[in-house]
């Protein structure tokens, strides 16, 4: 009775799980298998999807271009992040309720809320930047700027986890360091940061997929700079573009999985690094 009523909770999550998950990754599997031609209509193309978008110029240039949006954004979020919840930990911070508040106040709002404020920051010709000579609008501060959106839209959210893990760690420890004469740089240093590794290495990985599924962001300020920003400028915008815009549904389908591939690559090679770093 007891393993029924187990199945009987876990049930609804299992029907919504295939239902609005597992069926449309099936289906769009399934298209990415096919290719529409002016001659015979929808055919059967195997793997020649994926072997079109292995090589095609503008997905690698857009893959390659959210990796390094990953290597330099992720690194500022996470030391934001880690600096905010250390100092609320440390106790010495006035107002501090207000303080986590306030930094995680930009999470909660919606990221294309949060694209349309800052695009209107970042206006050439509308937004107060532009008073002083400031275009973050060109080809090499475009990823710049749309890390800065990024960066304080997500580093409240990972404040809290860090902050929830340093409320874990045992006063026991933080005692010992006092007796030994520890200020509170050297026990953070030497107690709180190690004690971090477990979230962090959790903040990474959720980094991980957010970096590589870029879409509103760039989407919302490719109308201020469709120029710099083009339809092929993140691989999930150039995904949307395929399908939508050029209703070349069955490749949009290819280049999602391969994608999703690749977001899979990347955590793993993450946690099989933080793993040998811990040996």
């Amino acid at each position: 009775m007891t393993k029924r009523a187990g199945y009987v909770f876990v049930a609804p999550f299992l029907f919504f799980f295939v239902l609005l998950f597992l069926l449309p990754l099936g289906y769009a599997g399934y298209l990415s298998l096919f290719k529409d031609q002016l001659v015979g209509g929808t055919v059967f193309a195997g793997l020649a999807n994926y072997t079109r978008a292995l090589t095609d110029p503008q997905l690698l240039r857009g893959v390659l271009r959210v990796g390094l949006f990953f290597g330099i954004q992720v690194p500022v979020m996470l030391a934001v992040s880690l600096g905010a919840a250390l100092a609320i930990d440390s106790g010495l911070l006035r107002m501090a309720r207000v303080f986590r508040l306030g930094v995680f106040i930009p999470y909660a709002v919606p990221s294309v809320v949060a694209a349309l404020m800052w695009g209107y920051l970042y206006g050439p010709s509308f937004g107060p930047l532009a008073r002083f000579g400031v275009n973050l609008l060109t080809d090499s501060a475009m990823l710049p700027a749309l890390g800065n959106i990024v960066t304080w839209e997500f580093a409240g959210y990972n404040m809290i986890i860090l902050y929830a893990a340093l409320r874990t760690v045992p006063a026991e420890r933080y005692e010992a360091a006092a007796a030994d004469g520890a200020g509170p740089w050297r026990t953070a240093w030497h107690i709180k940061i190690p004690a971090l590794r477990p979230a962090l290495l959790l903040c990474l990985v959720f980094s991980v997929i957010g970096s590589f599924q870029l879409f509103a962001e760039p989407n919302l300020i490719q109308r201020l700079a469709p120029t710099v920003v083009n339809s092929s400028y993140t691989p999930n915008l150039y995904a949307y573009s395929l399908a939508f815009t050029s209703q070349q549904v069955n490749y949009a389908a290819a280049v999602s999985f391969l994608l999703g591939f690749v977001i899979l690559v990347v955590s793993y090679a993450v946690l099989l690094t933080a793993g040998r770093s811990r040996r």
